[in-house]
């Protein structure tokens, strides 16, 4: 900049473009994607020299598989995609924004062993501390993996393919952020809520039948919980598709299905009273798994 010659009423120059910044570097690899390479200035193609390595093993045109399917005739314009579900813990948990990566630490206290006494007249009052702990929510860096587009692939996309892609990391990202936060081991990688509740019931039930699921199961699960958990407009359970499939078939002891299906609009379906939460990473109805939670998931994770 220092050596910048000003020449008044001349032409202008081309805007500098900084490399600092990954803003300035897609504007710039945008317009070379769209209008090629002549259209940049020489500020420009120097930051696209700067940023050129060799590419192997690239998504392309040449093969169906590798990005050829993304250039359809002219009368398709759209993707055939598979589609799974990846769960809903980022939109049942408590969230809290952090300025920094570092570990987030708070006090913790359980007292619930503890109580007051009758004291008597002239009587000292005798002393009970309390225990403070400690828990923390480590930071850990996620990562969509690394897709490599090619120039025709960006080019002669009918569709909007950085969009398009955009959306597909995001989703990679959501599916592994969504199986550790449900079943994360808590080693090296976030603690997840299934891997930290306690057992409230053991189910009885049939597996030939209902999956290992059985009415009074589901009463034993929800009264496990301690009453001053209890109540309010959080409570739920969650589940795996698996469960949901075999809830549906329970029945009390009237023998009606205890599967409330809802009758009006935007209001979902009932189990006992309660709205449910469908998550796939949830463990499936098996021998020695934690099949179903119960309470409120906000309050908990």
């Amino acid at each position: 900049r220092y050596s910048k010659v000003e020449r008044p009423g001349a032409a202008a120059e081309a805007p500098d473009v900084e490399a600092s910044t990954e803003d300035d570097y897609s504007k710039v690899f945008g317009k070379f994607l769209r209008r090629g390479i002549n259209a940049l200035n020489p500020v420009e193609q120097k930051l696209m020299e700067d940023r050129f390595t060799t590419i192997e093993n690239a998504a392309g045109v040449g093969s169906g598989a590798a990005g050829g399917y993304a250039v359809p005739p002219g009368f398709r314009d759209k993707f055939v995609e598979v589609m799974k579900w990846y769960g809903p813990m980022l939109d049942e948990a408590e969230l809290i924004v952090t300025t920094t990566g570092a570990n987030f630490q708070w006090p913790t206290n359980d007292d619930t062993g503890n109580m007051g006494a009758i004291l008597a007249e002239n009587t000292q009052v005798t002393e009970q501390d309390v225990t403070l702990g400690t828990a923390s929510l480590d930071a850990y860096m996620y990562t969509s993996k690394l897709v490599r587009a090619s120039f025709q692939i960006m080019q002669d996309s009918a569709v909007d393919f950085e969009a398009w892609l955009s959306k597909k990391l995001g989703e990679r990202v959501g599916r592994i952020l969504n199986n550790h936060f449900t079943t994360g081991t808590g080693t090296a990688q976030p603690d997840g809520i299934v891997t930290s509740a306690t057992v409230g019931v053991t189910g009885t039930g049939s597996f030939a039948s209902t999956g290992g699921v059985s009415y009074d199961n589901l009463v034993d699960l929800m009264e496990g919980l301690d009453p001053a958990y209890q109540g309010g407009a959080g409570m739920k359970f969650m589940f795996h598709q698996t469960a949901r499939k075999a809830l549906r078939k329970l029945k009390d002891t009237q023998g009606r299905p205890i599967w409330e299906p809802s009758v009006q609009a935007g209001i979902p379906n009932q189990l006992l009273g309660y709205g449910y939460v469908l998550n796939n990473d949830m463990p499936t109805l098996a021998t020695s798994s934690k099949s179903i939670l119960f309470g409120n998931i906000e309050q908990a994770y």
